[in-house]
């Protein structure tokens, strides 16, 4: 019968987190380094990356800030290429930056088909859709050597069905990684490498310049849409990143979690 913590124990493992100055992705820094691991911590908001490294460091925490675009190709694969060196192995990549596409034609006529800027469209897409790809690509190089790994990518409830709240990139990329997280799983099965999605709701993050937490009318709109008539916190996600990080995911793979308060439960 398996020991329960070992499950959970991720003591001893090398963990890379994109997006991961504030919000979901500093959710999962901080639960792979507080269960033990190591963690390098990507973002590209330098102070805030070097301000949320330091307090884990001071904590106690095995951590290092790698402050940069994700979309910047060469220095995603360096930063990932210098990770496995710097420590020899690397067992869990999340894939977790992102940012807004701005507002829905639901809430703002800005958000209309004919009104979205090209060069907005264009940007969403290298962040949230092609530095996702590459993640998963650079990761792979390592963990198919190895013939282990986890990869957890940041999709969204915006992915999975239509959302009125969000804008026509954040939904179309997020949609494209729900697949895209499925093709690399059945590729890298062989590999012994789990490849999933977790789809969050509406959580109180920075996203979209912190417009949950300044904005009322939009963070009413968005509770109401809940069912457990709230927001997420950025550590309740933890459970479910430890999860897909740790030998208890050993035969999850291909999956698509939303963790959202219930918002799909009736679609």
């Amino acid at each position: 019968m398996a020991n329960p913590a070992k499950l959970f124990d991720v003591a001893g493992h090398v963990a890379f987190v994109t997006g991961a100055a504030s919000g979901l992705g500093l959710a999962m820094a901080e639960v792979m380094a507080e269960s033990g691991a190591t963690v390098v911590m990507n973002d590209i908001d330098e102070a805030a990356l070097a301000a949320e490294a330091a307090r884990l460091e001071k904590a106690g925490l095995a951590v290092k800030p790698v402050a940069f675009d994700v979309s910047d190709a060469a220095r995603l694969q360096k930063a990932i290429d210098d990770a496995a060196a710097t420590y020899g192995q690397l067992d869990a990549v999340f894939a977790n930056a992102g940012i807004s596409s701005g507002p829905s034609h639901h809430l703002s006529p800005d958000g209309a088909i004919d009104r979205v800027p090209l060069d907005l469209w264009q940007r969403v897409l290298d962040v949230n859709l092609t530095s996702v790809f590459l993640t998963i690509r650079f990761a792979a190089m390592h963990m198919k050597r190895q013939k282990s790994g986890r990869i957890v990518v940041t999709s969204s409830i915006a992915g999975l069905q239509s959302e009125r709240m969000v804008g026509y990139g954040y939904c179309a990329t997020k949609a494209a990684i729900v697949n895209l997280v499925r093709h690399a799983a059945t590729e890298l099965a062989a590999y012994n490498v789990m490849v999933n999605a977790i789809c969050p709701g509406p959580f109180l993050t920075n996203i979209a310049g912190g417009r949950l937490q300044k904005n009322p009318r939009d963070r009413a709109l968005f509770e109401e849409m809940v069912p457990l008539k709230r927001l997420g916190l950025p550590e309740e996600l933890k459970g479910l990143a430890l999860l897909l990080a740790s030998p208890a995911s050993s035969f999850i793979t291909g999956a698509i979690i939303p963790i959202d308060g219930g918002c799909t439960a009736g679609s």
